[in-house]
């Protein structure tokens, strides 16, 4: 019995493999439009996809990094300034591409953009900090995508959304960049779905923690310093100097155990990109696959019980 399951499995991996090593053709003529192309994944995506010959959109918030960004690309590569919390922008940029890609519409919409702002209890936060990684994350994601619909659905292509592994499980100081990706996901699923009756596939990718400009920890620290200065005399009461110092201890660390390879997410990129097949889903890093994903299917009281004995704990807990 157990020897005619491995069979099978082994057989339904090689079917997999094989289906997902068929590339699309004609990639040189096709158009992608990455969001966040400043630094990180999105950077590295846009130098990746143009080394293979494909025809780069990429935008980045600066000019400084656009500019950096040219001058690592060849000339087919093109820029624009975005900020996706601004409709004006979204509308300008989605103008641009029209013009570049013509009638044969855009292949690929990366929509990488993102902040991890907001780090803290949902007691240090008020309603303007929630909104500021809804913004990018989400809302910003949302917008840009519709915007840029009718020219994927035209060209039959792909829509690639960067969630997290914080879009599967929860951590009580990440709540705010949680909700943003959970957003991500189901936002990701529902259009999955419905554009798949124009041949539009549509895919998320879901990377454990790597070193990127969102993960950095001064910025983290700094960020959950600026919380701790804005919270409650009662919240302060509550989780304590103890707490906000073993929190910063810990963000410290954070750079060292961040995975330094940002090519295992943007490979996972490519391939929903450029693949016949691609998945639904890819999980990028071995956190994310043997960790927070199998975590992530775990029955409720099992993560929580996980979640409470690696989470730092407030002074008045119980």
């Amino acid at each position: 019995m157990w020897l005619y399951l491995v069979v099978l499995l082994g057989l339904w991996k090689l079917l997999r493999l094989f289906r997902e090593r068929k590339v699309v053709s004609h990639l040189q003529d096709k158009h992608v439009f990455i969001t966040g192309c400043d630094s990180g994944f999105g950077n590295l995506l846009a130098r990746q996809l143009d080394r293979r010959g494909m025809r780069v959109l990429a935008a980045c918030l600066t000019e400084n990094g656009a500019e950096e960004l040219r001058s690592k690309t060849s000339d087919r590569l093109e820029t624009v300034i975005l900020d996706v919390t601004k409709t004006e922008s979204i509308v300008a940029a989605t103008q641009w591409v029209k013009e570049h890609v013509g009638n044969r519409g855009l292949w690929g919409l990366v929509n990488n953009a993102g902040i991890s702002s907001s780090l803290g209890p949902s007691g240090w936060l008020n309603k303007d900090d929630f909104a500021k990684v809804l913004d990018v994350n989400l809302l910003g994601m949302i917008d840009v995508t519709l915007n840029m619909l009718p020219l994927v659905r035209k060209a039959r292509g792909r829509v690639v959304n960067v969630s997290s592994i914080l879009g599967r499980v929860c951590f009580p100081s990440s709540v705010a960049y949680s909700i943003s990706k959970h957003g991500v996901e189901a936002f990701s699923d529902s259009i999955r779905r419905e554009l798949s009756y124009f041949g539009v596939k549509v895919a998320i990718i879901e990377p454990g923690f790597f070193k990127t400009a969102v993960s950095s920890s001064e910025k983290l620290s700094s960020n959950m310093k600026m919380l701790w200065d804005q919270a409650s005399s009662e919240a302060k009461e509550i989780y304590g100097e103890s707490f906000l110092a073993s929190y910063l201890s810990m963000l410290k660390s954070l750079d060292q155990k961040c995975n330094e390879d940002l090519s295992l997410v943007t490979d996972c990129m490519e391939h929903a990109l450029t693949s016949c097949h691609p998945r639904t889903r890819y999980s990028a890093g071995w956190d994310a696959k043997l960790f927070y994903l199998p975590m992530s299917y775990l029955p409720t009281f099992l993560a929580d019980a996980i979640v409470y004995c690696i989470s730092v704990k407030p002074d008045k807990a119980l």
